[in-house]
């Protein structure tokens, strides 16, 4: 006898993250809405706040201060994070023994890995396997000798690693200063021929793309070519975009899907070239008070499209942009100050989070349990609070599978 079974077999987990800064009185409302492919039952939500912009990704230690392994681009995005989160917390006095024991201990794997095998094509030994004599290998020297760079003030790098890297680099240098492909990660404390005559190839080099400009634009400000960083800003100032407080930058045609304006996240290359963006107003010798005003609006967007765990899309994003918050969070601290937020459920059940300096790094976090609804936000003090919203759900398999089972006609 043949029966005929129906199931439909949960799918992967979906998880989606409503990120909003508020910053003195403000309010807003967010809709949690349950779409009709999921399993029923499976769909949960809950609510943390935070009053520090760099709270989640504090939170997250083991996530984003996560133990370096595989390729060079991915122990190097493990790595360098690690070095703007504490640059952020001991400017700020809120390094803890903990954290820096913690983190201290990651930037030594890091930095400690086995090496890789001989490159027979003669890019130095940075550690770990990368390509060589490549463009890539080019970014990632660069990327790897500034971030070795800043991890000295923290944990023990050999020498030699730094000097191979810039001799290796040099050696790649073309007449004219530039690179086959141009590094991305400069440092102005290398102030010698090579960075010299590679800021004249970029001051040489034309180009109206946004990316581009918005790379020149931080590149600039570091080397301190304040004429140069200024009429890339403008020109970027001209192609931003604008929305309800927020400021950012997308390659043409590049824009967030409009069903769903607060939940869906922008693509990783807008975020790092909104990134690069910010890092340049941040990067100025004096930054006024008007460049803050902006930097809090990029700061605004930035914040929004970041995952439930404080990251973003992929990896080179997620850097630049944590680096790019920490450097806001340094300039904006203040450790003064009381703060309120109020969540508010669809059926008018209120609770408050009350956030002030000895709890500005702890995730206060609620299950928000009225699904589908929406829940408004409200808050109220001297300070700001980043609260994401997070929902999960298992979706359905559509279409349902269908299975022929046999059975005995013995049984």
């Amino acid at each position: 006898m043949e029966t005929y079974k129906l199931f439909q077999p949960g799918g992967i987990l979906v998880e989606k993250a409503h990120n909003s800064l508020l910053c003195q009185e403000a309010t807003e409302e967010i809709s949690l809405e349950v779409p009709a492919n999921i399993l029923e039952g499976s769909q949960r939500a809950h609510v943390t706040v935070m009053g520090d912009i760099m709270g989640n990704a504090l939170q997250n230690l083991d996530s984003l201060l996560a133990m370096p392994y595989g390729c060079g681009e991915q122990n190097m995005v493990r790595f360098a994070p690690n070095i703007y989160i504490q640059q952020y917390l001991e400017k700020s006095g809120q390094l803890r023994p903990d954290i820096r024991a913690k983190a201290q201990g990651f930037l030594q794997s890091g930095s400690g890995h086995p090496r890789a095998p001989p490159d027979t094509k003669g890019a130095p030994d940075l550690g770990f396997p990368h390509p060589s004599n490549t463009p890539l290998a080019h970014r990632l020297t660069a990327f790897v000798l500034k971030s070795f760079g800043q991890a000295r003030a923290y944990v023990a790098i050999e020498e030699r690693h730094i000097t191979d890297a810039l001799r290796w680099l040099h050696k790649q240098q073309q007449k004219r200063g530039c690179f086959r492909s141009v590094g991305k990660l400069f440092n102005n404390a290398l102030q010698d021929p090579m960075v010299s005559s590679a800021l004249q190839c970029l001051e040489a080099s034309a180009t109206d793309d946004l990316y581009t400009q918005a790379l020149l634009a931080y590149v600039f400000g570091l080397a301190g070519r304040r004429e140069q960083q200024q009429a890339r800003l403008q020109s970027l100032a001209q192609h931003s975009t604008r929305a309800e407080g927020q400021l950012s930058w997308g390659r043409k045609g590049k824009t967030l899907p409009s069903s769903q304006p607060s939940w869906a996240a922008a693509m990783p290359a807008e975020v790092e070239m909104t990134a690069y963006v910010l890092l340049a107003y941040l990067s100025q010798p004096q930054v006024s008070s008007d460049d803050l005003g902006t930097a809090s609006q990029i700061v605004r967007w930035l914040s929004r499209q970041q995952n439930p765990y404080g990251g973003f899309a992929s990896t080179q994003d997620t850097v630049v942009a944590l680096q790019a918050l920490a450097k806001y969070a340094t300039l904006t601290y203040s450790g003064n100050g009381d703060y309120a937020v109020t969540v508010t459920s669809p059926a008018g059940t209120a609770q408050d989070f009350v956030l002030h300096n000895s709890n500005r790094l702890v995730l206060q976090r609620a299950a928000l349990q009225e699904l589908p609804g929406t829940y408004g936000l409200r808050a109220r003090g001297q300070g700001c609070a980043l609260v994401q919203v997070t929902a999960r759900m298992l979706p359905t398999v559509h279409p349902a599978a269908q299975v022929r089972t046999e059975e005995s006609p013995h049984h």
